[in-house]
């Protein structure tokens, strides 16, 4: 299988371990296309389970479909569960007015 690049992991490719043994399907991609900046994955193991976060630097392989890590499945398991990264907020400054303020706090 040809090797492609993180920019194309889509949510449900299927994340192998080392051994080959399916762990999970792909959550979430964690990085910054813009800049090139790949710095994960959140895979999900199960339904009702909780995302694990898996480090770019676990990652061996990356081919169409497939992510295969360089982890055992026990390590895998191991693996702390993914936080979100919280919303980005808008600072006003101290001078901004009480307008400026009513329309950053309804989203306007």
């Amino acid at each position: 299988m040809t090797e492609v690049s993180w920019f194309v992991i889509e949510p449900g490719w299927t994340v192998v371990a080392a051994d080959g043994s399916e762990i999970g399907k792909v959550h979430e991609i964690v990085g910054d296309t813009g800049d090139d900046i790949f710095d994960g994955l959140a895979v999900s193991s199960g339904v009702l389970g909780k995302p694990r976060y898996v480090p770019s630097e676990r990652v061996k392989r990356i081919t169409e479909g497939h992510v295969e890590l360089d982890l055992s499945p026990a390590d895998a398991e191991r693996l702390d569960h993914y936080q979100e990264p919280p919303p980005s907020e808008e600072i006003l400054a101290e001078s901004a007015s009480r307008w400026q303020r009513f329309r950053a706090w309804f989203g306007g």
